[in-house]
C-alpha cells in the first residue's frame, strides 16, 4: 500500500492535484454516471424525475434548494451528497477550516507556511467530516453560521482587528466541504442577507473586519412550500444566488410507496415468530396514506408524510405479533381487525382543516376503508364470490375478532366453502394465520361493496345476510 503524503512537499512530489469542492462532486458524478452506478439507491421513485435535475445541478456547479412537502427525501439527499465527495482530501494539520495545503486561505496557516515550507505537516479528512448541517430555526444567528469576535481570545491580548480573535462559524469551518441547511425560510431575514456575500463572492464578513476568506463550499438546502408563503420566506436576492430548485414530491406509484415501507419501517429480531404480510395488507397501508393526501379535510399545503406510511406499517405488525404472543401462534400476519392500531400512528401525521382533534379517528376510519375498498377491487371482483354468499342464511354469519385464533377461521371457511380459488391463489391453504387474513379481507371487501351487512359489537365484527 503506497505510504500517504504526511506533509506539503511529499504532497507536492505525489503530483496530487487539488480541485474546488463543485469541481470535485462533478468529477465524481461524471464516473459514477460511466459506471452506470444510481445515484441514490435507497432513495425511492425518484430516478425519472429528481435524481436527473440533481445531475444536472452538480454537473453545472449550482448550489440547490430542495423544495418538497415534509416527509419527502429532502434531508437525505442532501446528506448522501457526501457521496460525491472523495474518501479522502489533504488539508493543513491543525487548521480550524481544512485549508487547503498549498493556496491556504486562513492567516494562521499563511504564516505556517511561511515559516514550515515542505515540512508544514497535513493531515487527511475522510468525507464524513467534510459535511455539516444546520436546522434553521428563529434564534439561529450570524456567529452560529459565519464567526464572531471569541470574547477570550481578546482577554487573552488578541487586538479586535487579529485574524486569530475570530471564533469561526459553521460555514467556514465546513470549509471544502457541503455546508445544509434545513428549512431555509425559517432563517430570519437579517441572517438571510448575511449570507450574500458566501453565495456570490464565497467570502465572508465579521464584525466588519476586512478578512477575505474566499471559502470553497457547496451550499445547500431545503424548504417547505408552505413555509415559503406563510411562516417565513427565502428573500429574493438570496433565492437567485442559488443556481438550482428541485422540486421533490411523494411516491407516484403504489408500488413506489410500498417499496419505501419495507425498507424504511423498524426491524427487531422476533426469535420463534414468523412475520409474512399479505400484498393486499402493504397496498391497503399505502393506499391510507395516499387517500389521505387528497382528502378534502386535511391540510395538503403541510402535506402527509411518507412516515405516515411507515409508522402505520409498524403498528399493523405490533398488533399482529402482540395477538400471536397472546393466542401462542408462531406465524404473525396482519388483519383487517388490525388495522384500527393504525389510529394513533396515522393522527399526529396529519393536520385537519376545521376539525377538533377530538373528532380526528372517524377521517381515519374513513380513509381506511377507501383504502380496503380500492385494494380488494384490485385483486378480486364481489362476483366471484357468489358462490360464498349463498352460504350466508339468516342463521349462519361470521364473527371476526382479533381474539380469534387462525384455526377457528379455517373451521368456518369449510363450514362455507366457495372460496377454494381464492384461497389457492395465495397458497393460503397451509398457513391457518394467512387463511385467517385472507378471509377478513374478503368479508371486509364484501361489505364495503355492498353485498353483506356488518354489525359491531364491542371489539367483534359480525358479516351477515
Amino acid at each position: 500500500m503506497t505510504k500517504k503524503p504526511r506533509n506539503t512537499g511529499e504532497l507536492r512530489k505525489s503530483g496530487y492535484r487539488i480541485i474546488s469542492i463543485k469541481e470535485e462532486m462533478r468529477k465524481n458524478l461524471i464516473e459514477k454516471i460511466k459506471r452506470e452506478e444510481r445515484l441514490f439507491p435507497d432513495i425511492i421513485g425518484y430516478d425519472e424525475t429528481v435524481i436527473p435535475a440533481i445531475e444536472n445541478a452538480i454537473l453545472s456547479g449550482h448550489d440547490t434548494i430542495f423544495l418538497g412537502e415534509r416527509g419527502q427525501a429532502k434531508s437525505r439527499i442532501m446528506r448522501r451528497l457526501i457521496d460525491l465527495l472523495d474518501e479522502e482530501i489533504p488539508a493543513l494539520a491543525g487548521c480550524e477550516i481544512n485549508d487547503n495545503p498549498f493556496n491556504p486561505i486562513c492567516k494562521r496557516c499563511k504564516e505556517l507556511l511561511r515559516k514550515e515550507g515542505d515540512k508544514a505537516g497535513i493531515t487527511w479528512l475522510p468525507r464524513e467530516k467534510r459535511y455539516a448541517e444546520k436546522l434553521a430555526t428563529p434564534d439561529v444567528t450570524i456567529a452560529d453560521l459565519i464567526g464572531e469576535i471569541d470574547p477570550i481570545r481578546i482577554a487573552e491580548g488578541r487586538y479586535l482587528s487579529d485574524e486569530f480573535a475570530i471564533h469561526y462559524g459553521l460555514i467556514p469551518r465546513t470549509n471544502r466541504g457541503i455546508f445544509s441547511i434545513n428549512e431555509l425560510p425559517d432563517l430570519s431575514e437579517k441572517i438571510q442577507v448575511g449570507l450574500f456575500n458566501l453565495m456570490e463572492e464565497r467570502d465572508i464578513q465579521i464584525r466588519g473586519f476586512k478578512i477575505q476568506l474566499p471559502l470553497d463550499v457547496y451550499i445547500v438546502a431545503s424548504a417547505n412550500p408552505e413555509d415559503y408563503t406563510n411562516r417565513g420566506r427565502i428573500i429574493t436576492p438570496l433565492k437567485d444566488r442559488y443556481g438550482s430548485q428541485i422540486r421533490t414530491h411523494y411516491p407516484i406509484l403504489l408500488s413506489d410507496e410500498v417499496s419505501v415501507i419495507e425498507q424504511e419501517r423498524n426491524c427487531f429480531e422476533d426469535n420463534g415468530y414468523e412475520t409474512t404480510v399479505p400484498p393486499f395488507m402493504k397496498e391497503i397501508i399505502a393506499e391510507v396514506t395516499r387517500y389521505a393526501r387528497s382528502h378534502p379535510e386535511i391540510n395538503q399545503r403541510s402535506g402527509v408524510s411518507v412516515r405516515m406510511s411507515i409508522n402505520n406499517y409498524e403498528n399493523l405488525l405490533s398488533n399482529a405479533l402482540k395477538r400471536a404472543i397472546r393466542l401462542e401462534e408462531k406465524e404473525v400476519i396482519p388483519r383487517i381487525t388490525d388495522l384500527y392500531s393504525i389510529i394513533p400512528s396515522s393522527i399526529g401525521k396529519i393536520e385537519t382543516v376545521g376539525i377538533d382533534e377530538k373528532n380526528e379517528d372517524p377521517i381515519i376510519i374513513e380513509i381506511m376503508k377507501k383504502a380496503v375498498i380500492a385494494v380488494f377491487n384490485r385483486f378480486f371482483t364481489p362476483d366471484q364470490f357468489d358462490t360464498f354468499l349463498k352460504k350466508f342464511t339468516d342463521e349462519q354469519n361470521i364473527e371476526v375478532s382479533e381474539a380469534i385464533p387462525s384455526r377457528e377461521y379455517l373451521k368456518k371457511i369449510t363450514e362455507f366453502g366457495g372460496l377454494n380459488k381464492a384461497l389457492s391463489q395465495y397458497q393460503a391453504g397451509s398457513s391457518p394465520a394467512l387463511t385467517a387474513s385472507l378471509l377478513e379481507f374478503i368479508l371486509e371487501g364484501l361489505y364495503l361493496n355492498r353485498k353483506l351487512n356488518k354489525e359491531e359489537v364491542g371489539g367483534r365484527s359480525f358479516y351477515h345476510k
